[in-house]
């Protein structure tokens, strides 16, 4: 039976890909990621397919045909692939096709880590893809932290908690490039979080 290949890159740096995932992208005569995930295999010789947010759903279909075809074939998922990454999409398209998954860390992991959360006591979200959204507002009030991967900007999702009833010093932290040698640990107030510049690459602490 073929198979596709999901393997998860960690929250970014080349240090947190775990060994099977290496040894899984050697298999591979199909690398399919996004760019920032396909440079983390700089020794990798055979075709690559670059993942866009705007080619999504048709880079996921071609990765699909190309393993039913008897490629072996690849696809990179930044943190985890079973974390708002590219599990869900590949099962709608699998069928028959038997479908792999290595995992990685997420940035939710190693934010967690950062904060020493344990993060199996947190509520744990993702708001890529769904604008900020009514699923925060129904968990930032239950008492446990809330660790959430922001659609976009922090401080436009900090704005729409402070829009919807959030206390302007209600405490939060932001991991910013997590992994990177520029790593960035904020942390302070939804207030000062709405008036502060982030990069896209952030993971978002409630308390």
């Amino acid at each position: 039976m073929s198979k596709i290949y999901l393997v998860g890159t960690g929250p970014g740096s080349a240090d947190y890909i775990t060994i099977l995932a290496f040894k899984t992208v050697k298999l591979a005569n199909v690398l399919v990621g996004s760019r920032r995930a396909l440079q983390l295999f700089p020794d990798y010789q055979g075709e690559t397919l670059e993942l866009r947010a705007r080619n999504m759903d048709e880079m996921m279909t071609t990765s699909v045909k190309l393993a039913r075809e008897g490629n072996t074939v690849v696809v990179l998922s930044t943190g985890d692939p079973g974390f708002s990454g590219v599990l869900k999409p590949i099962q709608k398209l699998a069928g028959e096709l038997e479908v792999e998954v290595v995992p990685g860390i997420s940035s939710l992991q190693l934010c967690a880590a950062r904060l020493q959360i344990p993060w199996d006591e947190a509520n744990l979200l993702t708001l890529h893809g769904k604008g900020n959204s009514a699923p925060i507002l129904d968990l930032i009030d239950n008492g446990r932290p809330t660790i959430v991967l922001p659609d976009f900007r922090v401080h436009d999702l900090a704005q729409y908690l402070l829009d919807n009833g959030a206390l302007p010093q209600r405490r939060v932290a932001v991991g910013e490039r997590l992994s990177y040698p520029d790593e960035r640990i904020f942390q302070g107030t939804l207030q000062q979080a709405a008036s502060t510049e982030f990069s896209y690459l952030c993971v978002m602490v409630i308390y």
